[in-house]
């Protein structure tokens, strides 16, 4: 379905705005902890369901998306996916207990995990190559800018109202956006019935037993079996998903593609960009707090000029890599990670706040030239029939890194070690160059997979 310039960009406008408000759906609760604890008097740990249970439902249904693309027209599915998360939502708002509260945040995060890979492919497949790296730029701008206005949206809310203020914002929000969607989204691809394989979906089960465990890690014993065997049969059943999928002639999603290079380059570095990016939104107000004494508010508040640094640079790295390359450009992104990790690790001893939000500007800057030209890298060296399944895999991908970057940061961190935290990463966007500095021509890259395709 051939769109024009005007409806193409409401299109993506109205898929953007549904998009960036249930990713500050995803961040924004770490803010309410406190809050959720007094009101249900449940400890931290269990509050912080509401986010893990989120993350588990959300990385799990990932998978499902080129499936549900394939057999589903998209407008449909798109208004279906925001009834679901608005349902979800009033279920929170009036949950009389936290076990109902959790139904509804867990119906969020189907919506989001659905929604993340499907909104990406949709955009990617109706936006000509030669401007992909612009519009994905501006994508990165709403996801990248999404995770750290969460916790500084919730922050403000809470000031002055309750925390169901914050559940009605994403309801008034996403009531706009369903509006929206009637009349601007389309259905741009032609739907192709296929089966639904149950004993794929069971073995990706696997997804949530493996982010359990290294949600789970931080706090282990040694002695701790049931965790040890939860990792062991999620491995197993991620090892039975894979050696299906690779000989499946219809596969629920397509792993082989992993075995195009610049594919693969694509997914790696678009997950170790977004581990440094959720690193520093996490450990950043936690070393403003402890190691420079300001308060939570001020802390999340010191988050703000990065996050704008990051959508101020988005969408023109984006346009620079359809210019240039993406391989200089984001040769450059990590070359900026270093940068930003590197003078944290250097400066931290002067304990300045100007110091520490400008290294977080340069950090976040090296997101900016990364991850998504990484992303559009990915898919560009994919046929468009392809493009759903490379969306979904980034997109697992990247949350199960980011989760483990949360983890790996957290355990390190211990009792303030800040820079042992800040080397780590350091050391991790070092050799993230070295794989930056191995991406081949895409065009090339396309054509000699599809050539080898033909062969067989």
């Amino acid at each position: 379905m051939e769109l024009t310039e005007k409806s193409r960009k409401w299109f993506v406008a109205t898929l953007l705005l549904g998009t960036f408000t249930m990713s500050i759906s995803q961040s924004s609760l770490s803010t309410a902890y406190p809050t959720f604890m007094r009101y249900f008097n449940l400890p931290a740990s269990t509050i912080a369901w509401l986010t893990t249970g989120f993350m588990l439902i959300m990385s799990v249904v990932m998978p499902l998306s080129p499936w549900l693309m394939d057999n589903f027209k998209f407008k449909p599915l798109y208004l279906t996916l925001l009834i679901n998360f608005v349902i979800g939502t009033l279920i929170v708002i009036f949950a009389p207990n936290f076990p109902i509260m959790m139904i509804g945040r867990l119906m969020e995060g189907f919506s989001v995990g659905v929604l993340f890979p499907s909104y990406q492919s949709i955009i990617l497949e109706i936006t000509p190559q030669n401007q992909r790296g612009a519009m994905m730029g501006t994508v990165g701008l709403v996801m990248g800018s999404a995770l750290a206005v969460g916790p500084i949206i919730s922050g403000v809310i809470l000031q002055v109202m309750n925390w169901q203020a914050i559940f009605g914002f994403f309801l008034v929000v996403l009531s706009i956006v369903f509006l929206l969607a009637l009349k601007t989204v389309v259905s741009p691809l032609k739907t192709k019935k296929t089966g639904f394989d149950f004993i794929s979906v069971f073995m990706s089960l696997g997804i949530i037993g493996l982010l359990y465990f290294i949600n789970e890690a931080s706090h282990m014993t040694a002695g701790n079996y049931s965790n040890w065997i939860i990792l062991i049969v999620s491995l197993v059943l991620l090892a039975l998903f894979v050696r299906r999928q690779l000989k499946m002639s219809k596969p629920l999603l397509r792993l082989d593609i992993l075995k195009i290079g610049n594919f693969d380059l694509g997914v790696a570095l678009t997950s170790l960009s977004y581990m440094s990016l959720i690193t520093v939104t996490i450990i950043m107000p936690l070393y403003y707090q402890q190691a420079l004494g300001m308060s939570p508010f001020w802390s999340g508040m010191a988050l703000v000029p990065a996050a704008a640094f990051l959508s101020w640079l988005n969408r023109r790295s984006g346009q620079l890599a359809d210019r240039i390359g993406f391989k200089p450009v984001i040769t450059i992104g990590f070359g900026l990670f270093i940068i930003g990790w590197g003078l944290l690790l250097l400066l931290s001893g002067f304990r300045s706040v100007l110091v520490a939000i400008l290294c977080s500007m340069i950090i976040e800057a090296g997101n900016a030239f990364a991850m998504m030209p990484a992303t559009t890298l990915g898919a560009n060296s994919l046929s468009n029939d392809l493009i759903p399944h490379g969306s979904s895999i980034i997109a697992t991908f990247r949350q199960v890194l980011g989760s483990t970057a949360i983890v790996l940061a957290t355990v390190i961190l211990g009792n303030g070690n800040f820079n042992a935290v800040f080397i780590t990463f350091l050391v991790m966007e070092i050799a993230a160059l070295g794989l930056a500095l191995m991406i081949k021509d895409t065009t090339a890259e396309r054509h000699s997979y599809a050539a080898a395709k033909n062969v067989k």
